[in-house]
């Protein structure tokens, strides 16, 4: 899984990139194969807190010119973050360079990675566990709750946490939406390098995929996503929907800015407003 995240030439084809002005806001993209056939892309978010603390969700690999941004922005990492159960596979990476961040994940993960053999996953104690039973009474740390709300979507099945980084209005999250194709992802891998997608690949980035009435995405998160607990996921969807966001940072896709809030609604319109 490690390799296909991040190929052998990792520097050359990530592509780094600051979301917001101020730069406290920076992506690591990279290219990733769902399932090893489709282009799906990979993203990690960093996130400078108003303490000059930094928040990493969805580790990549920890490359020299990641490690270069990360000291231009303080260097100061201390919190770690698997937002959902398929997003971890680089927290050991990290938390051997960072040993004072907290580790941050939803329930379930710290058992799913006792159980993996592969030698880049380690057995690291997390400090936050969200869990569906206490997720109203979650917290922290003062500094981290300061600047972000955040809800677990424990009725999706990868257990989503969805974060907003309430002082620049970013959105971040892992699975809960895509936003396909995943072109900054890819934007560094030579031409010939770059996924030839077959028939079902480009079948799943179709109901991936936020443009016009994203009604792949719409019946896909209704009919499937949502189908085992959705009253659960409307009342998480309708909680995030409160917040005031412009930008969603995914983790496969494109970076939305300035209207996200409106494709949010787009996407979500029927866990909004009912299915008409």
């Amino acid at each position: 899984m490690a390799e296909k995240l991040i190929p052998k030439n990792a520097d050359d084809v990530i592509s780094i990139r600051n979301v917001t002005e101020s730069g406290n806001v920076v992506t690591l993209s990279v290219p990733f194969l769902r399932f090893g056939s489709i282009p799906i892309g990979g993203r990690a978010t960093i996130v400078r807190l108003t303490s000059g603390a930094l928040a990493v969700f969805s580790p990549v690999d920890l490359t020299p010119k990641v490690e270069a941004k990360l000291a231009e922005m303080g260097d100061n990492v201390k919190y770690l973050i698997a937002p959902d159960i398929e997003h971890h596979i680089f927290l050991s990476k990290w938390a051997e360079a960072y040993p004072q961040a907290i580790l941050i994940g939803p329930e379930g993960l710290p058992e799913k990675r006792e159980k993996m053999t592969e030698d880049y996953i380690g057995h690291e104690p997390f400090g936050v566990v969200f869990k569906a039973s206490t997720k109203a009474e979650t917290t922290i740390s003062e500094e981290f709750d300061r600047d972000f709300s955040y809800e677990f979507v424990d009725a999706h099945a990868a257990k989503e946490i969805t974060f907003l980084y309430k002082p620049e209005k970013v959105l971040i999250e892992a699975d809960l939406m895509f936003n396909l194709p995943a072109i900054e992802q890819y934007e560094n891998v030579l031409p010939a390098d770059k996924p030839k997608p077959g028939v079902l690949a480009r079948f799943f980035m179709r109901v991936q995929s936020t443009e016009g009435e994203a009604k792949g995405m719409k019946r896909l998160i209704w009919h499937a996503i949502s189908r085992g607990n959705r009253t659960g996921f409307n009342e998480s969807i309708a909680r995030i929907n409160a917040w005031d966001f412009d930008t969603i940072v995914p983790c496969h896709g494109e970076t939305i800015k300035g209207n996200g809030k409106e494709v949010f609604q787009k996407v979500f319109d029927w866990h909004i407003n009912g299915k008409k």
